[in-house]
């Protein structure tokens, strides 16, 4: 197929990028040249310049999705892949750091082969150890807990079809996971070494601090993985566990209260007794939780973000994608 046969949708994510937005889409463009593509820029309630500077590029292929308030950039990358129309959908950072001239190859890549997704590999990562070590804790995590078995999972630049895109539904801050998430719904992932160069403006929004929240939205994506279908098995054997455990101590305090032993001061019967109550409310709660997760897969899928308006300076093409975004929204 040839190259401009691929429509392509680039979804960057933006906060406070003011100074990193028009030399990016330069090289997008320079980089792109022979393809078709839209250049989606989702604005995440900057406090700098982003917005303005975006909408003065006058360029025909940038739109810019302005979010009402700071959710984050796995609700920004949300609302852009929502947004995107592509063939292929192309995820990036907008700090520079990520090269638009791995682009073509990545997209190659991913048509030649049917892959759902071409990932990044950096290499010659140029960043601090604030932000390298969480990304290599992470890494280790999920190769051991997972069969994933990537080198990079923390890269920003992905190449993904856009059916794989578009069945992501991320939330909270997903996005460092994004592969995993693609995996577990099936997807097909090939890696591939790209270009990373050191953030020339602005400073990281990222360090140490984040290791905690990478472990516990690790925790949630296995649970989910594991027992996302079906929660009762999880809940419900450790809640059988605790009952029959309870029972089996109360049934012997029966015994020896049959053979005329007092028990009513036996720590063992209290002990007895808050199993059974502890084994029915784990089993409860995994009833209670089966019916959520039955209510969640059976109900209309709501995007967790509101968009405050869609700036294209293709305005017919623009109106036409804003009537759709404001639809999922």
């Amino acid at each position: 197929m040839a190259k401009k046969d691929h429509y392509l949708s680039i979804v960057i994510p933006v906060y406070n990028e003011e100074e990193s937005v028009t030399p990016l889409t330069e090289k997008i463009e320079e980089s792109l040249k022979d393809y078709r593509y839209q250049l989606i820029y989702i604005d995440d309630f900057s406090t700098d310049n982003t917005r303005q500077v975006i909408k003065e590029m006058n360029h025909p292929n940038v739109h810019l999705i302005e979010l009402k308030k700071n959710y984050g950039q796995s609700l920004a990358l949300a609302a852009g892949i929502d947004y995107a129309e592509g063939d292929f959908i192309i995820t990036m950072d907008g700090d520079l750091q990520n090269d638009p001239a791995d682009i073509p190859k990545m997209v190659d890549i991913a048509a030649k082969g049917d892959w759902d997704v071409v990932t990044g590999v950096r290499k010659n990562r140029k960043d601090s150890y604030l932000k390298t070590i969480p990304s290599k804790i992470a890494n280790f995590i999920i190769r051991k807990a997972t069969k994933l078995n990537l080198k990079d999972q923390g890269c920003a630049l992905k190449v993904f079809s856009s059916e794989t895109a578009k069945e992501l539904n991320l939330y909270g801050e997903m996005h460092r996971f994004i592969n995993l998430l693609a995996f577990l719904n099936g997807a097909r992932i090939k890696e591939v070494d790209v270009n990373h160069h050191h953030r020339q403006f602005g400073h990281s929004k990222y360090g140490l601090g984040r290791t905690f929240k990478v472990l516990n939205d690790l925790l949630l994506i296995i649970f989910q993985r594991k027992h996302m279908q079906k929660p009762m098995y999880l809940f419900g054997n450790i809640g059988l566990i605790f009952f029959l455990l309870g029972a089996i101590i109360n049934v012997y305090l029966l015994v020896v209260k049959l053979m005329g032993n007092e028990i009513g001061d036996r720590p063992l019967l209290i002990l007895g007794v808050l199993f059974v109550i502890v084994g029915i409310q784990f089993i409860t709660v995994g009833v209670v939780t089966d019916l959520l997760m039955r209510t969640y897969f059976e109900s209309q899928r709501k995007r967790p973000y509101r968009v405050r308006n869609i700036f294209s300076l293709k305005s017919a093409h623009g109106s036409k994608n804003k009537e759709t975004i404001n639809h999922l929204s």
